[in-house]
């Protein structure tokens, strides 16, 4: 099967470097027409410069496609509604939105100020609620459209030093599982891509024999299959340095106890059953789990009464 997406319109965020780059370049090498975003931060989200998302878009225009570049700021929801406008001024649609633009300041929580935690969480989760918000209503009008979260690591396992980024990250991941449910029906789907790239991001971070294997395009291979048109939804999808895993929330079967063992000592004595990872599976959506708990309930006292 050959991914390729002529016709289409994608917008990438934070593709002036690393891994935004390298997505934007691969649609449009597969026949999308893409709106190169990139406010030119520093990595701390510090300063912006329209440089580098030109670059990508000249880069893109000598391959022989076609692509626009904008610089709004993400976190700022007039910026997004006027990148969103030129797109549809351009081209007259938007298929693809790929939320990829983010920043760091990684500290201690000891050491991170308040401000330092709103400003990643303003970036990573509201750039990408704002992005989607954007597009959402015209995907759904054409009954199209696929988008992308980034998530990562840190947001699904923790890491040392990220709680803003570990939270904002895996707060993508509560957006996408609702915007999933609220898409289908229209064709839109949503998926997150968890990425181990050498970027900006990790640059100081690991040793540059690692970085040497870890190149951004091995995980826009992954992210291309996210926002194809035979793409799944609400799915994680984990890529880097050439390595594929699909990440999932699963719940455990866990235990009814009667009302009289509703006490903190009784589930502290059944605690090894309600761990038991035996008959563990995912739940399609939140009522899920209270009507697996209400059906515990309901074979408990139909028993009583019995």
């Amino acid at each position: 099967m050959s991914i390729r997406f002529d016709g289409q319109v994608a917008i990438v965020t934070g593709a002036g470097n690393g891994l935004g780059r390298s997505h934007a370049i691969a649609l449009a090498a597969r026949g999308a027409k893409v709106v190169v975003n990139d406010l030119g931060g520093a990595r701390d989200g510090a300063g912006s410069s329209s440089a580098a998302a030109k670059s990508v878009v000249e880069e893109i225009k000598a391959a022989g496609g076609e692509a626009i570049a904008h610089g709004a700021n993400v976190a700022n929801y007039s910026d997004v509604e006027d990148m969103v406008q030129q797109a549809l001024n351009a081209w007259g649609r938007v298929d693809i939105l790929i939320n990829n633009a983010g920043i760091l300041r990684d500290k201690s929580f000891t050491k991170m100020s308040i401000d330092d935690f709103k400003l990643v969480m303003d970036v990573h989760l509201m750039g990408s609620v704002n992005c989607t918000k954007a597009v959402w209503d015209l995907m759904k009008e054409q009954q199209y459209g696929r988008i992308v979260m980034t998530t990562s690591s840190s947001g699904l396992y923790g890491n040392f030093g990220q709680t803003n980024y570990g939270a904002a990250k895996m707060a993508v991941v509560g957006l996408m599982n609702t915007l999933g449910l609220e898409g289908a029906k229209y064709n839109v789907r949503i998926n997150a891509l968890a990425p181990t790239a050498a970027t900006r991001m990790t640059e100081d971070i690991m040793p540059e024999e690692i970085l040497a294997m870890l190149v951004p395009e091995a995980v826009t291979a992954g992210a291309l299959i996210l926002c194809h048109e035979g793409a799944p939804s609400r799915h994680i999808l984990c890529a880097g340095g050439g390595g594929y895993a699909s990440s999932k929330i699963f719940e455990t079967e866990g235990v009814y106890l009667e009302p009289a063992q509703q006490t903190p000592e009784a589930v502290a004595a059944h605690w090894d059953e309600i761990c038991n990872t035996d008959k563990q599976s995912p739940l399609d959506n939140g009522a899920k789990q209270s009507e697996k708990f209400l059906l515990k309930a309901q074979a408990f006292l139909a028993q009583d009464k019995a």
